[in-house]
């Protein structure tokens, strides 16, 4: 019994291990992970959405540097929340600048009003 006890952790060690070895690099999302970052960046993230934008970029240099140590596991994690945050960033970014754009709609309606009504006959 004892001897099958070892076989049977051996078995379950060795099987955890080929798992851990088959995890593929996650390139391909670490790319695009840095894409949405970069994208969000120039959407203006940085200056309007700068929590979401500085997470999106430690949690981005944080799957890098996972890969160099080859925990892919952690760096496709990793990655896949820095696209997540990056998009977020991006998405408050947008809206600020919608946001901003409709209040100046609103004040420029006001002032024609306003202009109109001066203008019009009493």
């Amino acid at each position: 019994m004892n001897i099958s006890f070892k076989l049977a952790a051996l078995a379950s060690a060795t099987a955890l291990l080929a798992a851990c070895a088959s995890t593929p690099p996650p390139t391909a999302q670490v790319a695009v992970s840095a894409a949405a970052v970069n994208h969000a960046a120039g959407a203006g993230a940085p200056e309007l959405a700068p929590v979401e934008m500085r997470l999106a970029r430690d949690k981005l240099q944080r799957a890098n540097v996972a890969m160099t140590t080859k925990d892919y596991g952690q760096a496709l994690a990793l990655a896949q929340e820095a696209q997540v945050d990056a998009q977020l960033a991006e998405a408050k970014a947008h809206s600020s600048k919608a946001r901003k754009a409709a209040e100046e709609v609103r004040e420029d309606g006001r002032v024609l009003r306003e202009e109109i009504e001066r203008k019009s006959p009493k």
